[in-house]
């Protein structure tokens, strides 16, 4: 018997004892360290790079919500969840609520939706089921995989690019499901929302971007002088633009060098970044942005694998017993996609991810303006600043493709 499981999600709870305040900045913390480690694996590809930690942890915190056993260890060392199980899932869920609440009372927009498609008249347990209700909002859809697989893919497909504003598109590619697909959840986080101040277009002009040492290209270069929080490091500038409202900002990582990147990359931790940005301080920059849009999608079950999840993903080992009851089910993998447009006006952001399953600020300084030019490859995040959740996170080697 074979369960495929896809993962979306979204939260309505509210946290028990333990401060709600100190428990999302745990789960940030949690989520955070997890974006620099999945970072580290993703930086071996080529090319620009984006995804959403949060979508990610998300999902697979669905997932983790019927491991038990070993498979439940591994996954949590993983994750680098540091919280007891319950509170873990609380948290999760009072975040999300928190996020969609906030995005549907605002300018800007912000959602994140969840939906679990499982086969129709498969026996998964009432308490797991229950729990996703509870902690992830997450309501079950019957779908029929055994006799209509392609009508199901379709119909999670469609609900996909539905929440994401139609930017994420055949999240679930042919083939990836089959008659033996059990359950499928699904995680979509959208965002939306203009600069707290725009660039203006008239400033945007044809300028060089450097891939590195030798090559270069033309690119829309948008500029702006305005107060920033920034901090100068060792090996890179870090600048923040905030969004409208100012309670989510992008967090440009700028090395010094043009082929600075890779040093960057291979020093920069989650934690490092907090005490940086924890130092910024409000400057006026001659800020320099490339205008640019890219889309990734990855196969995450082997980086994953790679990162401590060993029995999730191999039949005989992998104990979701929580599920159904049974230890048939296993990850054979997990998907993730995301999209990005940063423009004069703002953001726009939005990604999904599909889990598969079988079974067998400081007072300002005096006025001096500094050159923040990012003309080469660069790393950038959008974050919460209410909670400090890193919501996505990517690099530009190159903002023309």
């Amino acid at each position: 018997m074979l369960l495929a499981l896809l993962v979306i999600s979204a939260s309505i709870v509210s946290l028990p004892a333990m401060s709600q305040g100190d428990s999302l900045h745990a789960l940030a913390r949690d989520n955070g360290a997890f974006a620099f480690s999945l970072y580290g694996e993703l930086k071996q590809q080529k090319g620009n790079i984006f995804f959403s930690p949060y979508s990610i942890s998300t999902a697979l915190s669905m997932t983790y919500l019927g491991a038990r056993g070993t498979t439940a260890s591994e996954m949590a060392k993983t994750l680098h969840f540091s919280q007891d199980a319950n509170m873990l899932h609380h948290s999760f869920g009072a975040l999300m609520n928190d996020l969609n609440g906030r995005g549907s009372k605002n300018t800007y927009q912000l959602v994140v939706a969840n939906r679990l498609w499982g086969q129709k008249g498969y026996k998964f347990l009432k308490s797991f089921l229950d729990e996703e209700q509870k902690y992830y909002g997450s309501s079950v859809e019957a779908v029929d995989y055994k006799t209509d697989t392609e009508g199901a893919r379709r119909t999670i497909n469609t609900w996909v690019e539905k929440q994401t504003n139609d930017k994420i598109k055949e999240l679930l590619a042919k083939g990836l499901l089959n008659r033996d697909t059990r359950l499928v959840l699904t995680n979509a986080i959208y965002f939306k929302s203009a600069w707290e101040e725009e660039f203006s277009l008239r400033a945007t002009r044809k300028d060089t971007f450097y891939l590195n040492e030798k090559d270069k290209v033309q690119a829309d270069l948008m500029h702006r002088t305005d107060n920033f929080s920034y901090r100068k490091s060792d090996l890179f500038d870090v600048a923040e633009i905030p969004y409208q409202r100012g309670e989510l900002s992008m967090v440009v990582v700028l090395p010094h060098k043009i082929d600075g990147l890779s040093d960057v990359e291979r020093s920069l931790t989650y934690d490092k970044l907090k005490a940086v940005t924890s130092q910024m301080s409000s400057r006026k920059l001659e800020l320099t942005l490339p205008k640019f849009k890219t889309t990734s999608t990855f196969s995450l079950g082997p980086t994953l694998e790679k990162m401590g999840m060993k029995s999730a993903f191999k039949f005989g080992s992998a104990d979701f017993s929580g599920m159904d009851g049974t230890k048939l089910l296993y990850i054979s993998e997990v998907i993730h996609k995301a999209f990005v447009d940063v423009n004069e006006k703002g953001t726009e952001a939005a990604a999904a991810t599909a889990v598969v399953m079988r079974a067998g600020c400081a007072p300002p300084r005096p006025e001096t303006i500094i050159p923040f030019k990012v003309d080469h490859p660069f790393i950038f995040l959008i974050r919460d600043r209410k909670t400090d959740s890193i919501l996505f996170m990517g690099r530009i080697q190159n903002p023309v493709k």
